[in-house]
């Protein structure tokens, strides 16, 4: 169970992989404007590391309900310098959000290794630079759905990346909550997991200090809602995923661990009861 990202190769089987999140940006819902400078961004991208982070992803563009979409260069303005300076302190694979192919080309050039695209779509032009890169390329669902649309979408995306001769290898799903979704739909996802879990593609969540939390923990400020987070992530790790795209490192970091423990142990007592 390995997800090619050009030269890097994460194993998704051995444990749950932590993907930190980084926002260049000054709109971003829970955190804008705490890592909008270089050095901040960096900074933070460092304590992920420290934190036990295994990826690092970086946004430069707000993707809350509402948001004003910005240019490609302007993407690619906000992005360059903060790659420029992390990507030689550190080893890890590195994720840019863009559903902006020319973004994608650039930031690969600039050394990232994953291109996480909220699009909901099989952009051909996006579907040759992850080609012709080898970088890994998060599919997400984007758009009004549960558990049966989601499955139907991860379906399709798969044969249109295989009818475009990419490696599925290079894949990743993601089932988009709070992506046009309702909340209930983002509930139905996230309990739902093991219904629509492809195997051979690693699964990532992403649902850290989003509404859905908000809403059915009671906490309506998005930094104070890691422990509904970490409630969510462990519904999703029974169900199979692998990949958790969170904020607050050390404490989501902590729950995930136990939670895939758990896991563990639970299936060696259904094995060993079979």
């Amino acid at each position: 169970m390995i997800w090619k990202c050009t030269n890097k190769k994460i194993n998704y089987s051995e444990k749950p992989i932590i993907m930190g999140i980084i926002n260049v940006t000054p709109d971003s819902f829970s955190d804008g404007g705490d890592y909008y400078d270089t050095e901040s961004a960096v900074a933070h991208a460092l304590e992920h590391i420290k934190n036990g982070a295994d990826i690092l992803d970086f946004g430069a563009q707000s993707t809350r309900p509402g948001h004003v979409p910005i240019s490609a260069d302007e993407e690619i303005q906000r992005l360059s310098d903060v790659l420029k300076k992390i990507r030689p302190l550190c080893n890890l694979p590195i994720s840019v959000d863009t559903y902006y192919p020319e973004v994608a080309a650039a930031v690969i050039e600039l050394g990232a290794d994953i291109i996480n695209d909220v699009s909901g779509v099989i952009n051909p032009e996006m579907a040759r630079i992850i080609k012709q890169s080898g970088a890994g390329w998060v599919i997400m669902h984007n758009g009004d759905g549960g558990v049966n649309e989601v499955k139907s979408f991860f379906d399709s995306s798969i044969k249109e990346c295989e009818r475009l001769g990419i490696d599925q290898a290079q894949l990743c799903l993601d089932m988009g909550i709070g992506f046009g979704k309702t909340r209930p739909q983002d509930l139905e996802l996230i309990a739902g997991v093991k219904h629509y879990k492809k195997q051979g593609y690693p699964l990532l969540l992403g649902t850290s200090r989003k509404r859905v939390i908000g809403e059915y923990s009671h906490q309506s400020d998005p930094k104070m809602r890691i422990f509904g987070n970490i409630a969510a992530d462990t519904c999703a790790i029974l169900g199979g995923a692998n990949i958790f795209r969170v904020h607050d490192t050390v404490s989501e970091a902590q729950g995930i661990y136990m939670a895939y423990a758990l896991k563990e142990a639970y299936e060696k007592i259904e094995n060993g009861a079979k």
